[in-house]
């Protein structure tokens, strides 16, 4: 594997676990606002993104690859409202989306088509992500603020598991 190949992914690895770190982050917020429901939802997402970090690193264990763990920032931990949350979620999936779009560019530059098979399962994944976080803000923004629709939202999410 190329240098900047392993670079690109231990950076992702770390992309990865900031995310997770801001999931849970958003947790504690929707915990704090005694929305247990979507504290779950993101305590479940912030799992996933651990996974997704994990998936980087035993691609790199099993090529025989340095793995090395950058810092993770600091995340933010207020919001104005639910929906803020989850418009930042969103955003953020966008970014991590990008974020493997340009591993995949450096992969591809060096023909490294055993990184560029790992990588199209996170091409698929981030369409999900995406599509269901999107899924979520386009429903906060029909309950604006309905404390009813917002509870049984709150409920429906909860059920992720």
């Amino acid at each position: 594997m190329r240098e900047n190949v392993r670079n690109a992914l231990n950076e992702q690895i770390k992309k990865e676990f900031e995310s997770a770190y801001l999931y849970l982050s958003m947790s504690a917020f929707f915990e704090s606002l005694s929305l247990e429901g979507m504290a779950q939802w993101m305590k479940v997402q912030a799992k996933e993104e651990i996974e997704h970090g994990m998936r980087i690193f035993e691609h790199l264990k099993d090529r025989g690859e340095r793995i090395e763990l950058f810092e993770i920032s600091k995340p933010k931990k207020e919001w104005k409202s639910p929906l803020e949350a989850f418009e930042e979620a969103y955003e953020h999936e966008k970014y991590i989306t990008k974020s493997i779009d340009k591993v995949i560019e450096v992969a591809r530059a060096e023909e490294d088509n055993a990184t560029l098979v790992m990588l199209q399962w996170f091409v698929n994944e981030q369409i999900e992500e995406e599509a269901s976080v999107l899924k979520i803000v386009d429903t906060l923004k029909r309950v604006h603020e309905n404390p009813a629709a917002l509870f049984m939202l709150d409920r429906q999410l909860g059920e992720r598991k």
